[in-house]
């Protein structure tokens, strides 16, 4: 099933949608039945997060990606922190 980003950010205007960014790290960790991938990308020290229950392809340093996603409040040992919360994931 194809989606389109901008039909998702137009109806729900907390979305943004990122062509062409650059991933600096990608790690992948088994939690429960998921399996939970933290991205960071080129020029942002905020973290992007998915949820997946199989194991997402290896995303490579200096690979492009399109995201589509919105910010989202983690809470960790009582700190908070801000992170995305990605919603469409594509190789660019």
């Amino acid at each position: 099933m194809q989606t389109d980003p901008d039909k998702l950010t137009k109806a729900h205007n907390q979305l943004t949608h990122s062509e062409q960014k650059i991933v600096v790290s990608h790690t992948q960790r088994e939690k429960d039945d998921w399996f939970i991938n933290s991205i960071m990308i080129d020029d942002c020290d905020v973290p992007f997060k998915f949820k997946r229950k199989t194991k997402y392809k290896t995303l490579i340093k200096g690979q492009r990606i399109n995201l589509t996603f919105y910010p989202q409040k983690e809470v960790i040992a009582g700190l908070e922190f801000e992170v995305m919360k990605v919603v469409r994931i594509k190789m660019a």
